[in-house]
């Protein structure tokens, strides 16, 4: 009995990085953004844990599988979104995804809209983008400029927004 527990627990935990990939995956195309990208900034950021949480020391949180920050709840909060919904994965990755997306509109298919992803200062995001940079390399895809197609608004299966 004591060996199927861990048995249990492992197989639970495989089974569920599946569908954070999905979630991933799908957030990825309906924002027109490299998947590759996508996974690489939630390994970096959560280790694909959707009930990651981090204490920043300014007081805010980074919350879930893409550690989206607290200081977009008031955003968020516009569709229906609140602190509670971050910590599910397929919501989180759609919310990151758009970020992701909103700063390659801003900024261009550059890697300063990846940086920008988690700093506000260039210097940070050069750090930032350079080690998401390392890690798309070490997964053997071969980095190109993030890619992105105008859509203002998004629409996940698991949190519709308006």
């Amino acid at each position: 009995m004591k060996r199927a527990i861990p048995l249990l627990a492992s197989t639970a935990l495989f089974s569920a990085l599946p569908c954070f990939a999905d979630c991933l995956d799908d957030a990825a195309a309906f924002q027109h953004v490299s998947t590759e990208l996508v996974h690489a900034i939630a390994q970096h950021e959560s280790g694909m844990r959707a009930n990651a949480l981090n204490v920043n020391s300014n007081g805010s949180e980074d919350i879930g599988l893409m550690q989206v920050n607290t200081s977009w709840l008031p955003t968020l909060a516009r569709y229906g979104i609140g602190r509670q919904h971050l910590f599910d994965a397929c919501v989180n990755a759609y919310v990151g995804t758009w970020i992701l997306a909103s700063n390659i509109k801003r900024f261009g298919p550059t890697w300063k809209a990846v940086g920008a992803y988690n700093a506000a200062s260039g210097s940070k995001q050069l750090v930032y983008a350079n080690a998401i940079y390392r890690r798309l390399q070490r997964q053997g895809h071969q980095p190109c400029k993030p890619k992105i197609s105008c859509k203002p608004i998004f629409v996940p299966a698991c949190a519709q927004m308006r």
